[in-house]
């Protein structure tokens, strides 16, 4: 290379240097605002636990729950530019949540207060018989996870073992559609229930699913700006799976026109239809996330243990399934070398916090900053990067499938439920 060419090339650069780092510094500071006036926006949302005590006698099927969240917690909306931009608005979010305190299991929703009165009526419209009460947030009975606190504690979260586009197993899968006699219900969520309801004096079991409407979108293929949302992106899944069995052939009447055949083998048959049907339901951006907390002197480690094996009665082996992700234990903030019981501490603390905020859809700035997208390795060892939490969409059945009132064949003492029913007195009393 020339000296001719060499500072030809420097001048080019030296003359974009300055609109380069405009762009970038533009950049950085358009985060910045952003995520400045969602946090401010988001702390003025004012929310509440509910604390919804089941009937005694549960005798409808998970349908109910899933035409509950569909109606009470679908809260789409267009939001404008001065909306988004400048206010800092958001989409409401909520938790569905199961709690074990000392063994005894609760059911929870932490909603906003806006929306309070619609989920109370839309719950009662399912469940005439439950009791929707506020109550305190279980979880401030756990000050922090330090060496001076009394508490202990252990969580992670989960994430979908393959695409979206592939289903977990529901309530369908497991007959519950039908109605079957109580006798004969096999209930998914019985041994999470029973779980819970297992667990000692001192102890507590949490798990939380927090949704919004999904917003999730992917860059459409062939565009420079155009991009499409997950039903889009599940049939594209769809057609790339049948694409080796797919066939196109010119017409017999009209060589201008094609005919398209596919045909699906047996052993992809389950799947693609379980496909085409979740993307018939309405789909929420989803995160999970368990914590087990317990005093000091009778911390169980095999919890541990067992909690990442909450979900395992939903996998389907040709579709989808739950795994544990980002979990407390260090294995992935850990980096080249291994986590001390310091740090593992801090990040049980850290993993506290998260779950009594409810935070998935909007991240702190060390969040954002600090996750392994951002950092590479090997400098994700020294830097303490750690998983970005696991944001996927799951629709309406698949949600009441993991969170739903069990019925009566479950005999867990420690769950609470409504013994009698309330009725309105009869209109000919005399008065």
């Amino acid at each position: 290379m020339t000296d001719a060419v060499t500072h030809f090339i420097y001048s080019v650069l030296l003359a974009i240097a300055p609109f380069v780092g405009t762009l970038v510094l533009g950049r950085m500071a358009w985060r910045l605002w952003i995520h400045y006036i969602q946090q401010d926006f988001i702390s003025g949302i004012d929310f509440v636990l509910l604390e919804i005590t089941p009937p005694r006698d549960v005798v409808r099927s998970p349908k109910a729950m899933e035409l509950f969240l569909t109606n009470a917690l679908y809260h789409m909306s267009n939001k404008g530019g001065k909306e988004e931009y400048w206010q800092g608005a958001v989409w409401f979010w909520f938790s569905l949540e199961i709690a074990s305190i000392d063994g005894q299991v609760h059911f929870y929703i932490r909603t906003p207060t806006r929306v309070r009165s619609l989920i109370e009526t839309q719950l009662y419209a399912q469940y005439p018989q439950a009791q929707i009460r506020a109550v305190e947030d279980y979880t401030l009975s756990v000050d922090e996870i330090s060496p001076k606190s009394a508490w202990d504690g252990w969580g992670c979260e989960f994430k979908l073992e393959k695409s979206e586009a592939y289903p977990i197993k529901t309530y369908v899968d497991f007959g519950l559609d039908k109605d079957p006699k109580e006798e004969f219900k096999v209930d998914p969520i019985s041994p999470v229930v029973e779980l819970f309801g297992s667990i000692q004096k001192g102890e507590q079991m949490w798990m939380q699913i927090i949704i919004t409407p999904t917003k999730k979108s992917w860059h459409t293929h062939g565009t420079w700006f155009t991009h499409h949302g997950w039903v889009e992106e599940s049939r594209m899944v769809i057609q790339k799976l049948l694409k080796p069995y797919t066939t196109t052939r010119k017409q017999a009447h009209n060589e201008h026109e094609f005919g398209t055949e596919v045909r699906t083998p047996i052993f992809l048959d389950s799947a693609v239809k379980a496909m085409n049907v979740k993307i018939t339901k309405v789909g929420f951006d989803t995160g999970i996330r368990v914590y087990y907390a317990a005093k000091k002197e009778v911390f169980n480690p095999n919890n541990k243990r067992t909690m990442r094996l909450l979900f395992r009665q939903y996998a389907k082996p040709d579709c989808n399934q739950l795994e544990r992700h980002n979990s407390t234990q260090a294995d992935a903030y850990s980096g080249i070398f291994l986590a001390s019981s310091n740090t593992i501490m801090l990040l049980a603390n850290r993993m506290l916090k998260e779950y009594r905020e409810r935070s998935f859809f909007h991240d702190s700035l060390r969040q954002a900053i600090f996750s392994k997208h951002n950092v590479p390795w090997p400098l994700d060892g020294i830097i303490k990067a750690y998983f970005h939490p696991s944001i996927f969409v799951l629709n309406t059945e698949e949600i009441s499938t993991l969170w739903h009132f069990p019925g009566q064949i479950l005999k867990v003492p420690t769950l609470e439920r409504i013994e009698s029913k309330e009725a309105s007195p009869p209109t000919n009393l005399p008065i």
